[in-house]
This record gives structure tokens, sequence and C-alpha cells, in this order.
């Protein structure tokens, strides 16, 4: 049900805090308000939300962490939870403490509490591999006027920084209301404006019933459409703006400055839907507006205000849309915002190799279907759910398994753009796609809640990455047992001789145990030497491969000292034996 006005979202908060969940795993209110920021907001589970935590004694202003790989954004977190209605300035000065404390990681880490400590560590890594930064202070209240200007100056600096750009975003009650809303798929927010237009820049349109109209708005009325700073003006971008220090917002606001008169003709244009447009003289009026393609845009203008109200003059082409539809309203809404930013694996979905595997995939499982593009589904009806594969997936799977290296397995940049030649050949083999989804299948199956595994809980936080040291972990026991161990297994005869012996679920449960047993011990060894030991750059880190070969072969060795291991060993020799024609080449990959 949609969450209205009456039902305020500081009451939904205090409600969901009061779970046994947030009051058993975290000691105050703060906490806990973070907490379900993480997991209704950013969609963590509740394993993941718990590693993002750091508030408490060191914390250095720092509630929370979250990197996320996927979208290469660091967030840094500050809650503030207030009963009152608004907040001073006081928060922000916070946030531009941590801001200014980010920019000497050394110092800052010798004065944080251990889950910051960390958590620095981690950020060093990811500053290093150009993600952005994005701090977020997210609060019940609202901010007062005065403390709004502020936000708004802190908010230049910070992008405008040469030593350390970063964005700063103001998550305040109404925000979050809108950022509850969306992440439940709930009812557009409802926006009512009047753009002032000059008529002969206007061109109103029937489209088969809809009627559009296209329109040169001048940038000066674009700062005045309201719901752009607290996002509710963007159907599926409520993060808001990824900040002037973004490049192509850079390339923006840099037209906008120096040549706005030519703005209409570099850019290509925002779109939005209405429930009623209405041209008429210099008015162009819009009930329920919503823009679902041009947040950055408008954000990044938005931000360049000053400069707006002092230009000569610029324009940005509008299409409006009227939809009185509202399922069909929404559906435009997603449609429009699958076009995300074009990234390296979304423009590889046509390479000719892709389209090679994609047909010699598909006329092999003639029962499945090859998924190449972002966002695209197969029909479950129509295909074998055992034979859907994803490109992507692929990838991962590829540069894990034939170039051993899962540490790169999080990075889709990497896999797409720098090693995609490496990775994607037209002749690979449909039996080792298949044989690789297969595998890869039986070990996601394992990293559930119940932990059957018992993996750490820290590893349990990186399912999404960790994974496929599990994956590469099967072909090293291959390796070991027919002593290549330069050489990587053919998958597809690898799975073969899994099933045939019956031991498939035994080695994926060997391979799990064999990098929980790796990642403890490289813990163990950091904290025996006074050293900090970051998981997730342990994960990106070469030195986690050889931890895993050394606790695969330690394993194997073990085996006859616990009851029934010779025939246990004995059995895992004679099943996982191949031929030395079985075993290719390592994949360059670094």
């Amino acid at each position: 049900m949609r969450l209205n006005m009456e039902e305020d979202i500081t009451v939904k908060i205090n409600e969901a805090i009061k779970e046994d969940y947030y009051k058993e795993n975290y000691s105050n209110d703060g906490q806990r308000f973070v907490a379900w920021y993480l997991r209704n907001i950013h969609n963590l589970d509740i394993v993941e939300t718990k590693e993002c935590i750091t508030d408490g004694a060191g914390d250095k202003q720092i509630d929370a962490v979250y990197i996320d790989n996927q979208d290469s954004i660091i967030y840094i977190i500050q809650g503030k939870f207030y009963s009152g209605e608004t907040i001073d300035a006081e928060p922000l000065r916070e946030v531009l403490s941590s801001w200014v404390q980010i920019k000497d990681l050394q110092r800052l880490q010798e004065n944080a509490n251990d889950k910051l400590k960390i958590k620095i560590n981690e950020i060093s890594q990811a500053i290093e591999e150009d993600y952005s930064i994005c701090f977020e202070l997210i609060t019940t209240a609202t901010l007062t006027e005065p403390a709004y200007k502020d936000f708004l100056v802190f908010q230049k600096e910070l992008n405008e920084n040469e030593d350390l750009s970063a964005n700063i975003y103001l998550v305040d009650k109404t925000t979050l209301q809108f950022k509850y809303e969306e992440a439940l798929n709930k009812n557009r927010p409802y926006i009512n404006f009047d753009f002032k237009v000059d008529k002969d820049k206007c061109i109103e349109i029937d489209l088969d019933g809809t009627k559009a109209i296209i329109a040169a708005i001048p940038l000066k009325e674009c700062i005045q459409i309201p719901g752009i700073h607290d996002g509710s003006l963007f159907r599926k971008n409520v993060r808001q703006s990824l900040g002037t220090s973004n490049k192509v917002n850079k390339g923006i606001a840099k037209t906008i400055k120096n040549n706005s008169e030519d703005f209409f003709l570099l850019h290509n244009g925002i779109t939005a839907i209405c429930s009623k447009i209405t041209l008429e003289g210099n008015t162009l009026s819009t009930k329920e507006l919503n823009v679902v393609n041009g947040c950055q845009s408008l954000s990044t203008i938005y931000s360049c205000s000053e400069s707006v109200k002092n230009s000569c003059g610029g324009y940005v082409m509008f299409r409006f849309y009227e939809i009185d539809n509202q399922e069909k309203a929404d559906k435009i809404s997603i449609s429009t915002n699958s076009q995300s930013t074009v990234k390296a694996r979304d423009l590889r979905s046509n390479d000719k190799a892709v389209l090679s595997m994609k047909k010699a995939y598909e006329q092999k499982y003639t029962d499945g279907y090859f998924i190449t593009k972002r966002g695209e589904s197969a029909n479950t009806a129509k295909y074998n759910t055992n034979h859907i594969i994803d490109l992507t997936d692929l990838g991962k799977q590829l540069i894990a398994w034939h170039s051993q290296r899962p540490t790169i397995s999080y990075s889709e940049t990497k896999i797409f753009d720098k090693y995609f030649n490496q990775l994607f050949y037209k002749d690979y083999a449909p039996e080792k796609m298949q044989a690789l989804n297969e595998l890869y299948k039986a070990v996601i199956e394992r990293w559930n809640f119940e932990n059957p595994m018992n993996l750490n809980p820290a590893l349990l936080a990186m399912k999404a990455y960790a994974s496929y040291h599990q994956l590469y972990a099967i072909s090293v026991y291959f390796c070991e047992v027919n002593r290549m161990p330069e050489s990587v297994p053919n998958p597809a005869k690898a799975l073969k001789l899994l099933k045939d012996s019956n031991l498939l679920e035994k080695i994926i449960d060997m391979a799990g145990n064999s990098l929980n047993m790796a990642f403890e011990s490289a813990s163990a060894e950091a904290t025996d030497n006074g050293k900090i030991f970051s998981p997730q750059n342990w994960i990106k880190a070469k030195a986690s491969l050889k931890n895993i070969r050394d606790s695969v072969r330690n394993q194997m060795g073990t085996l006859k000292f616990i009851e029934g291991g010779n025939e246990i060993s004995k059995k895992i020799n004679e099943g996982l034996k191949m031929e030395t024609t079985d075993f290719e080449s390592r994949w360059t990959a670094d």
C-alpha cells in the first residue's frame, strides 16, 4: 500500500527498528536507523548490512561504509535519527569533517575503531580503482533554511575540490519517503509545474493517440522545477545525481558555464511523462510531472544555478508525453530508465565473438537461451531453466576458471574491457559454457542464510564476489589430483567426472571449506603480525589464490587422519583423474 502523507516515514522506521533483528544486532536507534536504510534503500541483506556499520566509539563521524563494486561507488553514510522536525548544520559539519579525514587515510586509520580501520583499507583500494565517493547524510528531520544553504555550499566545495572530489547527498525526511516508496515500487510522486516557454519553440503532436509536446525549455526554467534536490522528480533516479565530479556531468557543467547558448545543440534532451499537458500562450502546464530520463542533466543544471542565472540564455530539449494510464506510465518509466549509462559490458553484447557463442550454445541446447543484453530475460515457460546462461555471469566464470583469477570476477569493467579478447572466443565450446553454468549454480546454492558450509560471516557478506573463489578452488582440486598445478582442467570434463563419481556435492563443500580456511588463516596471520585484515581487499588480491591452493593441499593431506579419510581420498583421486590432454594453459589476465 502506498505510504501516504498521513503515514509519517519516521513512524514507519520506528516500528521497523523495534523488530528483533534490529534490537539483537544493533545497540542503539542510531545504528538501527542506518541499518534500516542500508537494507531498505540500498537493498543489502542482513549479513552485508552488518558488515557495513562502523558506528560507535572511534567512528570519526562515519556511521557506515558501503562499497558498491557493481557501480564503482564508495558510500560513506552519516545518520541522524531525530524526533524533531528540523535540524541545524551540525550534521553537515560532521560530514565535512569525515571528508577532510578521508583525504588523509593513514592518519584516519590510526585513530579509527576496528571496523572502520578495515573499511579504510577497502576505501583506499577502491579509490585506487577510480571509484567515486558519495557522502550520504540521512536524517528523519529536515534541514533549517540556513542549514540547507550551508549544504549547497558544502556540495559545491566537495564537487569542485581538486585533491579529492566527492558528492554529498541529503536524504532528509521527504527524500526518505520517496526513496522508500521507490524501493517498494510505489506510485509516482506528484509534481505539478507551469513552464514559461516561447510558443514558437514548441511542437505539439499526436502519436497514435498519445499527446506529446517537444519543447526547447530555457535553462533558467529548469532550476525552478520542484523535486530536483530531493529526488522526488525522478521516478527511477531517486539516488539523485552522480555529481559534477562525474566525467559526463563535468562536461555538462562546463557547457553551462562557458557556452550555454549551445547547450541545446550538444545535449540529447530530457524525457518526462505527465498525466496532463497543455500549451496555452507562453505557458506549458504539466500535471503529475515525472522526469524518467534526465536526472543527471537536471541535477547538474541545478547545481550550476548561479551560472544559469547569470548566463545570457540557453535551452534544453524536453519531450513531454501525456499518459493518463498509470500502469502505462510506470512501464515507460521502467523501460526508459533501463537505458542506464552504457558500459563496456553493454557494448560487448553485439560483439561477433559473443553472437557466435550465443548461436553455438542455442544450437547445442535447443531448449536453452543465451542472454547477451543487460535487462534481458528468458521466458522460463519456453526455455529450460537449466539451459539459460547470462553473458555477465559467463564472463565472471571464465576469468575465475580459465584465467585462474577470481580476484577479478567482481569487476565487470575489467572483464568486458581490458580482458575481453582474452576471455571470449567464438569457438568456445557450448559444453564448456554449460559446465561452468552448472558448476557455479551448484556453488551459489550453498551460499544462503542457513550457511551449510559454515562460512565466515565476512565471506557471506561478499557472496557476489567470493563465490567465484570457490569455483576456482574446484578447479584447483583437479590440478592437485592430476599434478598439473600450472594448467586448467576442461570444465565440461570436470563436471562429467564429478557427476559420474557422485562427488559433485562433496567437492563443492570441500572447496567451500578450503576457501573458508584460507580466509581465516590470512586473517589470523594479519592479526598476529599486528596488521589490519580487510576481507574485500583480500578477495581482490592474488595472495588469496595462494592461500586457497595451500588450503586445498592441506585438506587433501589431512584426509588420512580422519575416520574413513583413506576411502574418501581414494575415491577423490580416482574420481577426479583426467588425461593430460584434458588440461590447457591458463588464459592470460594480468
